[in-house]
């Protein structure tokens, strides 16, 4: 099961293979400028997804329905928390998802896709938006 969240930065997470050659790693400059004012839709194994809200200022919101984040394991369908950007991965932590810890993820995007590794080895796709 999953705990954490990319998106809940993760909630429901599933795991994915890379389409690596036709990807490109998100790092520094413009892997800030891909999440920073956007909303990335982390995508769940039963298909819903997770909209995460990345502000300017370094604050996240992310929301859930209630079945999912139960599904989760989590007790709220909706929290807020912190993101950074650390080299080349960006760096998230929710106040109550994930129980607070800090997570990083690695960023490939192809078109509007996109594919992220956490930092413990989970992986999974999402959706740029705007």
């Amino acid at each position: 099961m999953y705990k954490c969240v990319m998106v809940a930065a993760l909630v429901a997470l599933s795991s994915s293979a890379y389409a690596v050659d036709n990807s490109h790693l998100l790092t520094g400059k413009k892997l800030q400028q891909a999440v920073s004012g956007k909303t990335i839709y982390i995508q769940t194994p039963i298909g819903a997804e997770i909209p995460i809200r990345y502000a300017p200022n370094g604050v996240m919101t992310g929301t859930s329905s209630t079945h999912l984040a139960a599904l989760a394991g989590e007790e709220v369908n909706a929290d807020k928390g912190r993101w950074w950007i650390r080299r080349a991965e960006l760096c998230q932590q929710w106040s109550k998802w994930s129980n607070g810890r800090a997570h990083c993820y690695k960023l490939r995007t192809s078109g509007e896709t996109v594919y992220w590794t956490r930092n413990d080895g989970e992986s999974g796709t999402a959706r740029l938006g705007r």
